[in-house]
């Protein structure tokens, strides 16, 4: 297996960043747009997942409805499929005035909050089939927003900000979700208590949320249209619309297959967060089996384990502009598979909250540096801006499988091993991922991508 090549001696241009650099880099302008595009894409997650569910089940509605409402997520797994459209399409008015990126983030806006907005209007008591097409509505236009957000943050920021922009949206992306499930919950609450009927309430929160859209939208606004989007539009403005989009369909696949060694990269988008995932599925059983209660965990997961993943964030984005790609993988793949550890030894202390925050705290921490540099390295495969909305999502979609159907396996794992051996094996799962790594370092895959650092 191939070392990281952490002690090779730096060029001047890429010389390790102080600490002063690393800070200074999430204050550039490109980087703070990226930031709050990061608390409009969070935001309406949980609009139509399980802060929709706290209402419906307030209102009445079974649990075997509530529970098919899960489906009503399936556009956040397909959304490469309409992202050519994304690539390709310009959007009457808002294309001309704005340009191309731009003009989709605001249309896309306008769209989710009048989504929004008709969510807040149905009654999840009287028709749920109306509640789950607001919630469609909502889940569609919120991912699309995600798409034109990928390609716009890849295309807008240089390398030596990229890493930095996505822990900035990861951070925001993550405050948006706290805004819109706790912060709905006290503010649905609050309405309640000046005595407005717990229907009305629900209403005027979700009116609320619409309105914190506009956040994204004034972003959208100060933005500048990214200047490789600009040249992408004007090397296709003589084409038509149908042949636009299907050489964004086409030219985002074949593009990227034939590079070299393009299978084991997709495997490696595949693996990578693979370890995370096989011991995310359990993380929640298995606190609740040691004994800790529903509370106990929620509270620990909210506070110390949101404060861990943002630190953890930053952290990520500041060893990406230190160190090489090759490396900060590395370091991002080693830490997010040993942190599973810390759980193996909470199966033997029991229940003890600080035990219980500590292993948290490493797995939340270690996971988001893993995260933040593995986005970089996503960012970095897109290189051709006439495709980049397409190829993010196409990629973003593969790195999904190992959460949704690998890990489908872990309960069984669990179940035979035991809780102490399985996080051990979650910590060697992780092992084909780093094999990988090696192989295309070793190959001069990542050179072919240029720097991502400072």
């Amino acid at each position: 297996m191939t070392a990281p090549d952490a002690t090779s001696p730096a060029s001047p241009d890429t010389a390790p960043t102080s600490w002063r650099d690393g800070v200074a880099v999430y204050l550039q302008r490109r980087v703070l747009i990226v930031l709050f595009l990061g608390f409009s894409s969070g935001l309406p997650l949980a609009l139509s997942g399980s802060t929709l569910l706290v209402w419906m089940r307030e209102a009445g509605v079974d649990l075997k409805t509530i529970g098919l409402f899960a489906l009503v997520g399936t556009p956040y797994t397909l959304k490469f499929l309409w992202a050519p459209l994304v690539d390709a399409l310009h959007v009457p008015l808002f294309t001309r005035a704005f340009g191309r990126r731009r003009g989709w983030l605001l249309f896309s806006q306008l769209l989710l909050i009048i989504a929004i907005l008709l969510l807040a209007l149905t009654d999840p008591a009287r028709s749920p089939f109306y509640v789950a097409l607001g919630a469609l509505l909502v889940a569609t236009t919120s991912s699309t927003q995600d798409i034109v957000v990928d390609a716009f943050r890849v295309e807008s920021l240089p390398e030596s900000e990229q890493a930095a922009g996505m822990a900035s949206y990861v951070a925001a992306y993550r405050i948006g979700m706290l805004v819109s499930t706790a912060g709905a919950l006290f503010i649905v609450s609050g309405f309640e208590g000046t005595g407005i009927p717990r229907a009305s309430a629900w209403m005027w929160g979700y009116v609320v949320m619409a309105a914190m859209v506009l956040i994204g939208t004034i972003t959208a606004l100060a933005a500048t249209e990214p200047e490789q989007s600009v040249r992408a539009k004007a090397a296709t403005q003589t084409e038509t619309a149908f042949a636009r989009v299907l050489h964004a369909a086409i030219g985002a696949f074949s593009e990227f297959l034939t590079r070299k060694d393009a299978l084991a990269a997709l495997a490696f988008v595949v693996l990578f967060k693979f370890t995370d995932a096989f011991s995310g599925t359990m993380t929640a059983p298995f606190v609740i089996d040691l004994g800790f209660s529903r509370n106990d965990y929620a509270a620990i997961v909210k506070g110390v384990g949101l404060a861990a993943t943002l630190i953890g964030g930053f952290a990520g984005g500041f060893l990406a502009r230190r160190y090489s790609l090759a490396t900060s993988l590395w370091i991002g793949g080693v830490v997010q598979a040993l942190a599973n550890l810390s759980f193996s030894w909470l199966a033997f202390v029991g229940t003890s909250q600080w035990a219980l925050a500590f292993a948290i705290t490493c797995e939340n921490f270690t996971s988001a540096i893993g995260t933040v540099i593995f986005v970089a390295y996503l960012s970095a495969l897109c290189q051709n801006p006439l495709h980049t909305a397409t190829q993010y999502a196409l990629l973003t979609a593969l790195a999904a499988v190992g959460r949704t159907y690998l890990s489908a396996s872990a309960g069984f794992v669990a179940d035979t091993t035991g809780w102490p051996l399985f996080f051990v094996i979650c910590v060697l799962v992780a092992i084909p991922s780093l094999l990988l790594l090696a192989w295309l370092q070793k190959r001069g895959h990542f050179e072919t991508l240029g720097p991502v650092r400072v």
